[in-house]
């Protein structure tokens, strides 16, 4: 089967092929699961749905951590799918686990009530229908069934700032970054893309909106410098599925010339790390009453 625009990014594009980049995304992840699962609190015997699964990093922790549990691994990427359906075989937990094609704001496969525990990781990002993905999770829970989320809150950290560019200052050569900016915007528009259209506040809407009333809420917030430093994987990385690398984004909007003084510029500023990274990330977890 052909991989999807989901698979190539979850298995390659978002690493760059370079293993010291993967060894870090997958530094940054391991936490990141074992809070979710901690906030899910899965007991033996108990169903566990992962909603947008991706390569099972939540949903094989939680087959690993709780022994008798069992698993839906549920996301629109069959691709992915088989992967963990191959892996779950070669791990012989292939008994404990369920495999669902479904997007989050349609689990109409599922019957109500029916999970003790719902996870997501970077899931409602990519959904509009956001409320709707708040109202099935909370038909499918058991009374007491708990809701264990974690959503990067894009919006904080987006910047419409025309001499900046992945927050490193190209003044300099400001005209021809902008070049580069507008691939990105038509392709995800700040006031209208899923990724950007809410924050913190609106997860606790949408989960009191559900019907939840138990409902907590962490948010992390950084400014720092940039990590990394490594400009193959800088100019090589997709920051998400639906967009180019910045690669692939000076080849389509810049000619060779304006590519050459953009790189000038900008590979220094990468290197030395001159620039700004602004982060939030959201923990939501609720139980349903």
């Amino acid at each position: 089967m052909d991989q999807d625009i989901w698979s190539q990014w979850l298995l390659q594009r978002r690493f760059s092929g370079d293993p010291q980049c993967m060894q870090s995304v997958l530094d940054y992840l391991y936490p990141v699961r074992d809070k979710v699962l901690t906030h899910a609190r899965l007991a033996e015997g108990e169903t566990l749905l992962d909603v947008g699964c991706g390569d099972g990093l939540i949903a094989f922790g939680a087959l690993t951590s709780v022994e008798t549990s069992q698993v839906i691994f549920s996301d629109i990427s069959q691709y992915l799918l088989q992967q963990a359906q191959v892996a779950a075989q070669e791990f012989g937990m292939l008994d404990r686990c369920r495999f669902l094609l479904a997007p989050a704001d349609d689990l109409s496969a599922l019957d109500d009530a029916s999970v003790d525990a719902v996870t997501t990781r970077s899931v409602l990002i990519y959904v509009s229908a956001k409320q709707q993905v708040f109202d099935e999770f909370y038909r499918v829970l058991r009374r007491r069934g708990r809701l264990s989320i974690f959503e990067p809150i894009n919006r904080f950290g987006h910047s419409d700032q025309p001499h900046t560019l992945w927050g490193y200052d190209v003044s300099p050569v400001g005209e021809i970054a902008q070049k580069v900016r507008t691939v990105y915007q038509s392709l995800q528009p700040s006031d209208t893309d899923p990724m950007l259209d809410f924050d913190e506040r609106n997860l606790i809407v949408f989960a009191e909106r559900a019907g939840f009333r138990e409902i907590h809420l962490e948010l992390q917030i950084e400014i720092t410098p940039p990590s990394g430093g490594h400009w193959e994987s800088f100019l090589r990385t997709a920051g998400n599925p639906k967009i180019p690398t910045l690669e692939e984004a000076m080849q389509q909007a810049l000619t060779p010339d304006e590519a050459d003084r953009l790189v000038a510029h900008l590979r220094p500023l990468v290197e030395s790390k001159q620039g700004i990274h602004k982060s939030a990330i959201s923990y939501l977890w609720a139980t349903k009453g």
